[in-house]
Order: C-alpha cells, then sequence, then structure tokens
C-alpha cells in the first residue's frame, strides 16, 4: 500500500523539454538511446507538455517512447497549458489533440500548465477544474494536478478551493529554498500542511547548478569526489518527504548516464551532505555581485535605450554559476529590443540617478568582454 500517490515511483524522472539537438531539429535517435537507457535503469516518469519545444515535444514522446515500449511499463505526464487558449473549446480540442500526439490512449498525471494568480480566472471561466475531473471518470486521465508558479499564499488558496486536487509540480533546489520570489520552502511546506505529494521541476534550476563558482564546487568535490556538482542538486530535491519523482531535462547522454548513476540506487542526503549544501549556499550568497535591485532609474535617461538592470542580472548569474553559454543567449535575447553593453558612450547619466551609486559603464564593459 502507497503512503502518498506515486511513492513507488524512482525519484528520477525523464523531462522531455530539453533534447539534444541536431542543428534546429531534436536527435530523436540520440533521445531513444537515453530513453532506452533510463528505462533499463527502472525509471517509468516522462513528462512533456502541450508546447515544449514549439509544440513538438508530445509527438516526438510517441516515437520514442510511446510506440516503442508497452503503455503499462510507464508513467506519462502532460499539461493543458491554459494561456494559449482562447475560448472554452480550446480546452477539449487541446486535450485530444495531446491524445493524438503522444498516441498513448491516457495520461497518467496531467497538470494544468504553470499556475499563478493571473490563470485562476481563465480557469474558472472556461470550467477547467470540472473538465480534468470529467477525464478522469472518463478513465483518459489517472491523476491530475498542477505546476505552480507564484507565492505559498496563492498555492494555499487554490488548494483550499480545490481539495480534490491530487498533486502538485514545485520548482525547488537548493539555492531557491529560502528565495522571497520563487518560495520554494514555503511553498513545499503548503502541499505538506494540504497533504499533497509534489513532483519536482527545475532542480538544477535549469543547468545553473551543475557548474557553479570555483570555489563553490570546490567544496562539493572535497567532498566527494566522485559526484557530479549536478548531483548534490537532485539528491536535494529527491530527499525531501512526499516527493513522487524529481525531474531533470536530459540533453545528452553524458547527463543521463550521470543522472542513473547516482539515482538507480538512491541514497537520500546523510546530515553531513546536508551541511555541505549549506556551506555551498553561504559561498554562492557571498560571491561579489553588482548590487542592482532592478528599479531601472538609470533606464529612462540612458540615450542608447540600454536595459542596464537586465544586463546586470545576467552578469550576476554568470558570476555565480560560471554559466556563460546560457547567460549568452540570455543577453542576446535582452541586446534584441534595446542598445547593447557595447553601445555605453560613459555619458554617465545613469550613474547620476543609482540609488545604490553603482559604476556602471565599468559593469557594463565586463558584459561586454563576456557576452559580446
Amino acid at each position: 500500500m502507497e503512503k502518498y500517490l506515486g511513492e513507488k515511483i524512482k525519484k528520477l524522472g525523464f523531462g522531455l523539454m530539453r533534447l539534444p539537438m541536431k542543428g534546429k531539429e531534436v536527435d530523436i535517435e540520440h533521445t531513444k538511446k537515453m530513453v532506452d537507457k533510463f528505462i533499463d535503469a527502472g525509471f517509468t516518469y516522462f513528462d512533456t507538455a502541450y508546447v515544449y519545444i514549439d509544440g513538438k515535444s508530445e509527438s516526438i514522446t510517441k516515437e520514442v517512447l510511446v510506440d516503442r515500449y508497452p503503455r503499462e511499463s510507464f508513467q506519462l505526464a502532460t499539461k493543458m497549458t491554459i494561456w494559449v487558449t482562447e475560448q472554452k473549446e480550446d480546452v477539449e480540442r487541446i486535450f485530444n489533440e495531446q491524445l493524438e500526439r503522444t498516441g498513448a490512449g491516457y495520461f497518467d498525471f496531467y497538470l494544468l500548465h504553470a499556475l499563478d494568480r493571473e490563470k485562476l480566472e481563465k480557469l474558472e471561466n472556461f470550467d477547467v477544474w470540472n473538465f480534468v475531473k470529467q477525464k478522469k471518470e472518463e478513465g483518459k486521465i489517472k491523476h491530475y494536478g498542477f505546476s505552480f508558479h507564484d507565492d505559498a499564499e496563492t498555492l494555499d488558496k487554490i488548494l483550499t478551493d480545490h481539495p480534490d486536487v491530487e498533486f502538485v509540480q514545485l520548482q525547488i533546489n537548493y539555492i531557491d529554498w529560502e528565495s522571497k520570489d520563487v518560495q520554494s520552502r514555503k511553498c513545499y511546506e503548503v502541499c505538506r500542511k494540504h497533504n499533497k505529494p509534489v513532483i519536482i521541476m527545475e532542480p538544477v534550476k535549469g543547468g545553473s547548478l551543475a557548474t557553479l563558482a570555483p570555489e563553490a564546487s570546490k567544496v562539493f568535490k572535497e567532498a566527494n569526489p566522485d559526484m557530479s556538482v549536478a548531483s548534490w542538486a537532485i539528491r536535494f530535491a529527491a530527499s525531501l518527504d512526499g516527493v513522487i519523482t524529481v525531474l531533470s531535462g536530459m540533453s545528452s547522454e553524458e547527463q543521463a548516464n550521470d543522472n542513473i548513476s547516482y539515482m538507480k540506487d538512491f541514497k537520500p542526503l546523510s546530515d553531513d551532505e546536508r551541511n555541505t549544501i549549506d556551506n555551498v549556499v553561504e559561498i554562492m550568497k557571498s560571491i561579489p555581485t553588482v548590487p542592482c535591485t532592478g528599479c531601472k532609474y538609470c533606464v529612462d535617461g540612458c540615450p542608447m535605450s540600454i536595459n542596464i538592470p537586465k544586463i546586470f542580472k545576467v552578469l550576476n548569474h554568470n558570476t555565480v554559476y560560471q554559466n556563460t553559454e546560457t547567460c549568452k543567449a540570455r543577453y542576446n535575447e535582452i541586446v534584441k529590443d534595446s542598445g547593447k553593453a557595447s553601445d555605453c558612450i560613459e555619458c554617465r547619466r545613469c550613474e547620476t540617478v543609482c540609488p545604490q551609486h553603482i559604476e556602471i559603464p565599468r559593469f557594463l564593459s565586463d558584459a561586454q568582454e563576456i557576452f559580446e
């Protein structure tokens, strides 16, 4: 008898959002090899969504998983992406399209995608809560819940208003555990209060916790030279009580092999290992970054239309996580519709209005050197 839904599911789930690519298309053969290794190691939970990989992920799931393995041998989760619906009829249309794309016949776990305060009214207007209950009665959904991106107070209200929800998917990792914005711990505790099991997303924070500043990585390597830096993040998440599984968006065989190596026979963190993570968090918090608060006073008077706070946010992220490739991509997105760091003419108007008295041109020069 399970103490909670999904207790017997292994604690590593395959997220089908960041798959290996060949140019602009998913590398299907590479993905098949990863799926095979994952299943051979005894893992069974796969997660996709209507909008992943520009709407291709569900069809790819059919090709790499559903068509190749007995349906009862794995659990498949997908999501109703409410922000792409314009009228009530879209909900039924999208659901039927998902069944067709995946060829799965039914979904073991069905989620309302990325709920926050803004989406709640639309859910009520389109009667989505009753829709998923109906699909469960029809046998097309085994269990329904939602993924969540908002504060603990909003989560508490949803679970109070909808006690039939069976699980919640939360962003949880050790760096966001006490975050005022993400509120990982607070949201997790709300789920525990309502007795709802949790699926964990972003345990490695989009890959950020796989590569850290050298002084932080050193602590992990001294504690256990054989374990990858990413392994600490996934094991932190999987060690929490009431967790169905921890999703990892694996994009290479190397990542899959690493995850499988320490999650096949998963052991929760010891007290010493928890202390090691606490030490790393303190180190990461102490790394000097640009003290920008995002007030945007500097933006209004900039003659070159440089989005200074957003550039500094990416610069800080790179300083802490040493993930330059990802940060370059984010930087390029920012400067698509605004000035680049190299456009700065050092007029210093920004400095005269900065409440934090930041030497803005100097840090823009750093951003130019790293990202351009």
